[in-house]
Formats: C-alpha cells, sequence, structure tokens
C-alpha cells in the first residue's frame, strides 16, 4: 500500500492541510492541499488535488465545525473518500515556538507537549491553535505518530550574542531572547538554492520573506547568522497588521498615558496596525498598489523603507552581500515591491533586470550585476514533510 503523510498548519481560525505522497524513490508529490477557514465565523472547507483541480468546497453552520477538532474531523472525511487504499504514515504540524531548546523537529509525546505547552507565553496567538490540532489528531488516532517541526529551530545556528537584549542577564536565561521565525521557509530556501543557484547556495544571502507576516534572514552558508524578527512575531518589518519594530517606550506611554490594558496593546500590535493602520485600508498589498489614496502609498513607501534598513543591517552582520532572494506571497508575486527594494538596493550592488523582474525568473537582476536578486518560491510545507519523512524512518 502507499503511505502518504498529512501536514498541518492550524492558525486561530483556520486549518491549513496538504497531503504528500512517499514515491518508492524521488522527491515526495503533494497530492492535495486546502483549509477550513472561518472557524468561529463561517467555516469553509476548500480543498484542490495536486494538478490543481477543486475536489471540495463545503460549507457549514458554525455550531457544526466550530473548533480545531470538528475541522480535522472533516478533513478526515475527505481524505478517507479521496485516498481509500492508502496509509496515513505521519502528521507534521507546524508549531511556532520550539523556545530555546529545541532545535530540530521533535516526535510528539505527552512529555513533548507539556514542554511545548510551556512555551505558550512566548507565541500567545499561535502556540494554543497549533497543539489543539496536535491534540485534535490525538483524539482521532491517538496511535498515529505526529511531528512538531518549529518556525524557530532554524535560527538556533546565530551566535549567542545576537539572541541577546541589553536586558539583566538573568532574563535571558528566563527564555527572553531573539528567537526569529519563519525558520522553515528560510530552512527550505537554504536546501533549495544549491539546485537552482548553487553559485550564491554558500555564500553571503539576505531572504526576504514577504507576505502578511514579514521578515528577512541572514544566511552564510546556508545557516542562519541573523533575522528581523526576535522574541516574538512583533519584531523587525513592518507586515499586515503589524507594526514591526518600535521603540518598546510606546508601550509604555499607551499603558500609562492612555490607559490601554495589556489586552488592548495586544490587540493593536498583533490586529490593528502595519499595512492596515497606517493605510487605513486594509493589509492587501495588491490593493493598496492599486489604490491612489496617499495613504496607501505612504504605507508601501515605510513597507519598503523597513525593508531597506533591515537589509543594510544584514548585510553589515555577514560582512557583506552575495545575493538577496525574495519570496512568499509579496516577494513571489509582485514585481513592483521587488523592483522598489531593489532600486534602494542599488548601492549595494544591485542591478535589476527590468523584464526578468515582470517575467517573474528566478534570476532577476542583470549578467553584470555585482550582488544578484532571485525569487525563490517557499514550500514550508513541503519542508514539514521531509521532516516527518525522515524522524519517521519511512
Amino acid at each position: 500500500m502507499e503511505k502518504v503523510i498529512l501536514v498541518i498548519n492550524a492558525g486561530s481560525s483556520s486549518l491549513k492541510f496538504s497531503v504528500f505522497e512517499l514515491p518508492d524513490t524521488g522527491e515526495m508529490r503533494v497530492r492535495a492541499v486546502g483549509q477550513v477557514e472561518g472557524l468561529g465565523t463561517a467555516p469553509r472547507l476548500k480543498a484542490k488535488d495536486g494538478k490543481g483541480q477543486s475536489i471540495a468546497d463545503e460549507c457549514w453552520p458554525n455550531s457544526q465545525v466550530a473548533n480545531h477538532a470538528q475541522a480535522l474531523q472533516e478533513i478526515a472525511t475527505l481524505l478517507r473518500s479521496r485516498f481509500a487504499g492508502q496509509v496515513l504514515a505521519g502528521v507534521g504540524h507546524r508549531v511556532v515556538h520550539g523556545g530555546p531548546d529545541y532545535s530540530a523537529p521533535l516526535l510528539v509525546t505527552p512529555e513533548a507537549m507539556d514542554a511545548l505547552a510551556a512555551f505558550v507565553p512566548l507565541a500567545p496567538l499561535h502556540q494554543p491553535h497549533n497543539l489543539a490540532a496536535i491534540r485534535a489528531v490525538q483524539a482521532v488516532q491517538p496511535e498515529l505518530p505526529q511531528v512538531a517541526c518549529f518556525d524557530t529551530a532554524f535560527h538556533r545556528t546565530q551566535d549567542m550574542v545576537g539572541q541577546l537584549y541589553g536586558l539583566p542577564y538573568e532574563y535571558y536565561e528566563r527564555g527572553i531572547r531573539r528567537y526569529g521565525f519563519h525558520g522553515l521557509s528560510y530552512e527550505y530556501i537554504a536546501a533549495t538554492l544549491p539546485t537552482i543557484a548553487p553559485e550564491i547556495a554558500s555564500g553571503r544571502v539576505v531572504v526576504a520573506h514577504l507576505g502578511s507576516g514579514a521578515s528577512m534572514c541572514a544566511l552564510l552558508n546556508g545557516r542562519s547568522v541573523g533575522s528581523s524578527m526576535g522574541f516574538t512575531a512583533l519584531d523587525g518589518l513592518m507586515m499586515g497588521t503589524r507594526p514591526g519594530n518600535m521603540d518598546p517606550g510606546i508601550v509604555l506611554y499607551l499603558l500609562q498615558q492612555d490607559g490601554l490594558s495589556a489586552k488592548e496593546i495586544e490587540d493593536l500590535l498583533y490586529k490593528r496596525s502595519g499595512l492596515l493602520g497606517l493605510s487605513g485600508i486594509g493589509n492587501d498589498m495588491r490593493v493598496l498598489l492599486a489604490s491612489d489614496a496617499p495613504r496607501a502609498s505612504l504605507a508601501i513607501d515605510h513597507f519598503i523603507y523597513r525593508i531597506k534598513r533591515e537589509l543594510g543591517a544584514l548585510a553589515a552582520v555577514l560582512g557583506g552581500l552575495d545575493a538577496l532572494v525574495f519570496t512568499a506571497g509579496i516577494g513571489e508575486n509582485s514585481a513592483r515591491i521587488r523592483q522598489l527594494v531593489c532600486e534602494q538596493a542599488q548601492w549595494l550592488g544591485i542591478d535589476l533586470d527590468l523584464a526578468a523582474n515582470e517575467q517573474g525568473s528566478a534570476r532577476i537582476s542583470s549578467a553584470g550585476s555585482r550582488v544578484s536578486a532571485w525569487v525563490v518560491p517557499t514550500n514550508e510545507e513541503l519542508m514539514i514533510a521531509r521532516h516527518t519523512c525522515k524522524l519517521l524512518a519511512l
């Protein structure tokens, strides 16, 4: 019987999934991809097969599919009908936070779940949903092996000095340090570069993961040596609804002068800031690029400015720059954003090939560019599937 791996990425109101088939030889193939969205409001299951053809589009009353466990039941029903006769060999999960201790994927055990639950205060808006999905699978098939793959693990190669904050050392010992996120995306890019761009794979590379969540990572010989995100996924670049880097004194001001509660500040920083807050229009870069509203342009300008500043900082960490790589939703699909970033990076030696950029070619810099620029699609789900397959010795 053919074996398949299920990959799950659980969010606060969604449950994304992918199914990978394990061939006898060669790379795993995606057989299905989809998500249950609108949990808690208007749940809907949408899924496509490996060729992009729709295999499911179903809505339910909120009372029928109100949580991750119920969403998983609906996904399981779909998968049983589509993959009858195939064996589900394991489940891989994206888990945002592995804390200071986990630098590699982890087989889920009761002891591991206790350890991961202790990291909830470090990622309160993500970790509980990641763990809820694991528990939901355990409730349905308790004997099925599950693997936790961490967004923070790839960055554990960074030097201690880069992980510190200028707080009393005891806070570092308590876990208050720079962790970095989007690690599964950066790990995939680092693993892919030797194939598509071997000339830069072992060099000094900055990867810009630009999506609704956005960050940048400095790679040296394929290892993370610096990243824009820190203790939480709020830091660094401005994002769709998150402000990115900001003076912590602002939080004190909001507490002391405006009288906001911690919950109100959390809502402000995670849900009402970033592109949405600056533009007053929305957090979708496509909408902002199409708008002629002055604040839409202002939001885009600040987005580019933050990338420019972070690129300079990470190039300094690397001691120079050999290549800039764009990935994720905006990075892969917005030629205009890539152009604006590269124009601001001309001083580093990037000479953009406008035609290649518009076409979305793999290499978008000119042949004579001293620093090359690339577009490399990320695939966090495949990275999780690879880890799951390896850890379970499938």
